[in-house]
């Protein structure tokens, strides 16, 4: 769901090879996409080895490609075929629309919405909620009774705050959080690369960052997830987004996609990252097992 400030070059470059750079003709295959984080390659890894579990479809794999807006380019050029999204980002980020936070609501706006303007088809949810995550160490909880991200407001003027630079642009991130919870913080906070942020919050080089409720860290290391207790975030449900020419040319990937509904649980998922992140397991491996767990290979 994240980017960094500083790949913004490196975005336009990427932008231009998806655009221009990879030839026509790929009529014969399948091309998974993901976001720049562990958990986006690993449900992409899931939607791939099931498309060639159940097609036998050739699956050419694009992960990593930054964030929402690269992947959203990729698919409208038609050099990936699908990805997996969040329907909270799909409505703040893709379509600018106004917060909601209905979960029904907030998928079937998207799921209209994509298909009207871009033909793609939102598949449903894969089961689990995404959302942001408002984080502290855990000794600072303890100490200072924390529970909500509104009890932390009393303590922010003399802390310091780290954010993916996504979440400083997003309409559902950083400013209308400050602004819902009255948060100001001891100094501008620091835009971080997604993978350092709860090592940066362990090493105290700051003191509240924002991450995501599934990541496998969370249950893994003494840190405390804040309750969003103004209910800000909108709903974040992981959908697979599958351009509608690829469905017309295969009929058959979006039966096996189907079969993904409802299968991941937020506790699942936060185990699986755990296992990518915490224990540098492939992802490759772990989609494997999830699928065999499910009975789905």
């Amino acid at each position: 769901m994240k980017a960094g400030f500083c790949e913004c070059g490196a975005w336009l470059l990427l932008v231009s090879t998806l655009l221009w750079g990879c030839g026509p003709g790929r009529e014969h295959e399948i091309v998974v996409g993901s976001k720049n984080f562990a958990e986006s390659a690993l449900l992409g890894e899931i939607l791939a080895q099931q498309i060639e579990n159940k097609t036998h479809l050739p699956v050419v794999r694009q992960f990593y490609l930054a964030g929402s807006f690269i992947c959203q380019q990729a698919m409208l050029a038609g050099r990936i075929d699908m990805y997996a999204e969040y329907t909270g980002t799909a409505l703040t980020a893709i379509l600018r629309d106004p917060i909601e936070r209905d979960p029904t609501a907030v998928y079937e706006r998207v799921r209209s919405e994509y298909e009207k303007r871009f033909q793609f088809r939102v598949m449903p949810s894969l089961g689990f909620n995404n959302t942001f995550a408002i984080v502290v160490r855990g000794e600072d909880a303890r100490r200072l009774g924390l529970r909500t991200i509104s009890d932390a407001a009393r303590y922010t003027p003399q802390w310091r705050a780290g954010f993916g630079y996504e979440f400083m642009e997003r309409p559902d991130g950083y400013e209308g959080m400050a602004r819902v919870y009255g948060l100001r913080f001891k100094e501008a906070p620091v835009i971080l690369d997604l993978g350092l942020l709860y090592r940066s919050l362990l090493d105290k080089n700051v003191d509240l960052v924002a991450g995501n409720s599934t990541d496998g860290l969370l249950s893994a290391r003494d840190l405390k997830m804040l309750q969003d207790d103004k209910h800000y975030f909108p709903p974040y449900e992981a959908v697979p987004v599958v351009r509608e020419e690829a469905i017309a040319l295969h009929p058959e990937i979006a039966v096996a996609i189907q079969e993904l509904a409802g299968k991941i649980s937020d506790e699942e998922m936060q185990k699986m990252n755990y296992e990518v992140v915490g224990q540098q397991r492939q992802a490759s491996v772990v989609a494997k097992e999830f699928l065999q767990a499910k009975g789905l290979e």
